[in-house]
């Protein structure tokens, strides 16, 4: 595809900027000087105006300048009083991630390498937080993909426009929340003009994609349009035995009958007949080594050769706007989603000296248990239904000097996910001498439980504008129940919660494009059910609040936004040890976070792209029965990311990009005890891309990417001593887009 033309006119005039960044505590200095040349015959013609960005569309440029997430409204990204990032198509299109997480592994603020190598969630560590029960906090088209146990929905990243991540509580608008913050996904849209894409990849592990992408308008006026996306694709994951296969399609169609109304049906089905793998390893034999010294391989695999893991998805939905005036604009967002997951599986449970209770373990002598992997099993068959719509009044007036827009709005979220499920155990593994997979005799899947969530929200935002100063404050009151139904015995138990949260941020444009902001937010998130205790309990919700300050640069008149950003997190309520009974818990525990983000993305001329980031994170339990003081596991300190790519645009090098970067990804504890420690790694990636265009294929390009080029294995994170998982080896994909 053919590089952004932001800076390329007829006969290309190349911008040179000379970008200095400067920073020292909370505040980031940048001056720019440009100069333009214009010389030498193009080979690559393209047009010179640059596209109108959109929050919910394409940015002409890696460095998007707007955004929905943060506001629900269609805002520049100097005028939100939180941390944000976005990655656009066009910075996918040139790393090619292979999902939503690996495409945020340029981001600061974020863990994307808690499950290592494996691609079957896009689970993520924000500011030191995940979810309850390690469910994906990610959004769809401003609705979230509410998931439950292991029904968790994912979108492939060839669907997507652009990926954003809102860092920070964000309940004043989406209600239930985790504190770290969410992952914001905006779906390709139909476009007017024609658009006929077909895309080819092959690679390491057997590697082979197919996709297409066509749009166009269905009428000579543009008042109909479509969007068909698809796309097929299989592989070896680096596990032995364990592979990917995925076959989705994204109809889409909008209806434009006048410049105030769009409405857009949208659409997502996916089948999945193997997710890849799934497992766990031990600390021994990866962190640390085995009592011979060795270390087990990158590739083992400890599950069994008839291992399953399939997921289907099914969405179907709407996103509708209309102007009545240049005051009053109403949105509604609707979706239904069906999901079906199930699974045979046997995994790691840890090295034998920790399973007392593995029945298999204890039939290996106690002297030799040290290097034996006790396994268990679990069968799963899920199917999950989620509803959810969003109904929002957008108005714009003045009172006196200050410009408002209002946002008002309700949204309503309906969660059933029934369970059939059996866990049990499996032979023991000798890690000295791993044997080749084998067949395992899977019991069936029984009646287990029946979860049930509801939502409903009604919240007010106010974005004043007075002078240079950009005030935003907002408030939400939410209805929130959660019900489980324990099919073993018939019994139940559920829980009501009323919460009220609210936003309240101050950001003051100067007109070279600096805008320092101070906010305050909250969340809150239902805890879960403790169902083993008698009598079951049921907890209240664990809280959240953050105090930010930061400054963006984002200069009108070039493509570059540069953020940095210092917060203070604090989650209260969580799950602790009951200090009366260790078998029990209670919801008296406090994480705090304290950090230092820093981010920038620059389109410098017609050549040279460049993507930078750090972040400092010191998360730490700081009110708990047995943890306090200790540091949150799988949360490195110190991580960061460079990422640039050259493209020629004249002379016999004409239409040929190189790129290269590195991600360093910090130390970090093991385990909540903070009884080890995983070391860092840094890790390189590459690609060569030439586009075709001097061959008369405008749009079409020739690629190979490289991740993980030097190969290096190591060790990505680890959350208990029995759950440590390798890191991506090296992948080498080439790529093949048409476009005619």
């Amino acid at each position: 595809m053919a590089r952004s033309n932001t800076f390329q006119p007829t006969h290309t005039r190349l911008r040179k900027l000379a970008v200095l960044i400067a920073a020292a505590t909370g505040s980031i200095a940048v001056t720019a000087t440009a100069a333009e040349t214009a010389k030498k015959e193009d080979t690559i013609t393209v047009s010179a105006a640059a596209p109108q960005e959109s929050a919910w569309g394409p940015a002409p440029t890696i460095a998007a300048k707007r955004t929905a997430t943060a506001t629900k409204t269609d805002t520049p990204i100097e005028k939100t009083p939180q941390s944000i990032s976005v990655v656009t198509n066009e910075e996918m299109e040139i790393r090619q991630p292979v999902s939503v997480k690996e495409a945020l592994g340029y981001t600061p603020g974020v863990v994307v390498s808690n499950r290592g190598a494996s691609n079957t969630y896009d689970f993520v560590s924000i500011r030191g937080f995940t979810s309850v029960g390690l469910s994906q906090n990610n959004y769809l088209d401003g609705l979230k993909l509410q998931g439950n146990f292991y029904n968790d929905a994912v979108v492939d990243p060839y669907f997507l426009e652009r990926v954003e991540l809102m860092r920070g509580p964000v309940s004043v608008l989406y209600g239930k929340s985790n504190p770290g913050g969410i992952i914001s996904m905006v779906s390709k849209r139909p476009t007017t003009e024609p658009l006929h894409e077909i895309q080819f990849q092959v690679g390491t592990d057997n590697l082979y994609q197919t996709g297409f992408d066509f749009s166009d308008s269905l009428d000579d006026n543009g008042e109909l349009s479509y969007r068909l996306t698809g796309l097929a694709h299989s592989s070896d994951e680096q596990q032995n035995g364990a592979e990917r296969q995925r076959y989705a399609i994204a109809p889409t169609f909008t209806w434009r009958p006048d410049d105030k109304t769009n409405f857009t049906f949208l659409s997502y089905f996916q089948n999945e007949p193997e997710t890849g793998y799934y497992g766990w390893l031990p600390k021994e034999g990866t962190v640390q080594p085995l009592p011979n010294g060795k270390r087990i391989g990158t590739d083992f695999n400890e599950g069994a050769s008839n291992n399953t893991y399939s997921r289907n998805e099914k969405m179907v939905g709407y996103s509708f706007e209309h102007g009545f005036n240049d005051t009053f604009t109403v949105r509604q967002n609707l979706r239904f989603v069906e999901m079906k997951t199930a699974q045979n599986s046997v995994y790691g449970t840890g090295i034998c000296t920790t399973n007392t209770f593995n029945a298999p373990c204890q039939e290996v002598p106690a002297g030799e248990r040290d290097h034996y992997l006790g396994r268990g099993t679990v069968v799963d068959n899920e199917r999950l239904q989620n509803f959810s719509v969003d109904t929002q009044l957008q108005s714009k007036f003045a009172t006196g000097e200050v410009d408002h827009t209002l946002l008002t709005g309700v949204d309503f979220m309906r969660m059933r996910n029934d369970i059939n499920a059996t866990f049990g155990t499996a032979p023991v593994v000798d890690l000295y001498n791993p044997q080749p997979l084998e067949d395992f005799n899977f019991d069936k899947a029984a009646p287990y439980q029946l979860n049930e969530t509801k939502q409903t929200g009604v919240y007010v935002q106010d974005q004043a504008e007075w002078d240079k100063w950009v005030f935003t404050l907002g408030g939400r009151y939410d209805w929130s129940q959660q019900a489980t139904t324990v099919r073993a015995d018939g019994g139940s138990i559920e829980r009501n919660d009323h919460q009220f949260t609210w936003r309240g941020g101050v950001n003051y444009l100067f007109d070279n494009g600096i805008s320092p902001y101070i906010s305050y937010s909250q969340s809150f998130e239902p805890n879960a059910f403790d169902l083993y205790s008698v009598p079951r309990m049921a907890f209240a919700p664990s809280k959240g609040e953050q105090y930010e300050a930061g400054v963006k640069y984002v200069p009108k008149d070039m493509p570059i936004v540069i953020t940095g950003a210092v917060y203070q997190l604090t989650k209260t309520n969580t799950l602790t040890t009951d200090p009366n009974d260790a078998l029990l818990q209670v919801p008296s525990g406090e994480v705090r976070s304290r950090g230092v983000e820093l981010e920038a993305k620059a389109a410098v001329n017609a050549n040279i792209n460049i993507t930078a980031s750090y972040t400092y994170i010191d998360a730490e339990y700081t009110k708990d029965t047995n943890l306090k003081g200790n540091s949150v596991e799988q949360v490195p300190r110190n991580m960061g990311s460079l990422w640039g790519d050259y493209t020629f645009n004249d002379g016999p090098l004409s239409g040929l990009t190189l790129g290269t970067g590195g991600r360093f990804i910090g130390s970090s504890y093991g385990d909540p005890a903070n009884t080890f420690k995983v070391g860092s790694a840094a890790v390189m990636d590459a690609v060569v891309k030439y586009d075709l265009a001097r061959f008369g294929l405008a749009g079409s390009s020739v690629a190979v990417n490289v991740n993980n080029l030097l190969d290096r294995d190591y060790v990505s994170s680890c959350f208990q001593t029995y759950g440590c998982f390798w890191g991506a080896e090296r992948q080498v994909t080439a790529t093949a887009t048409f476009r005619f």
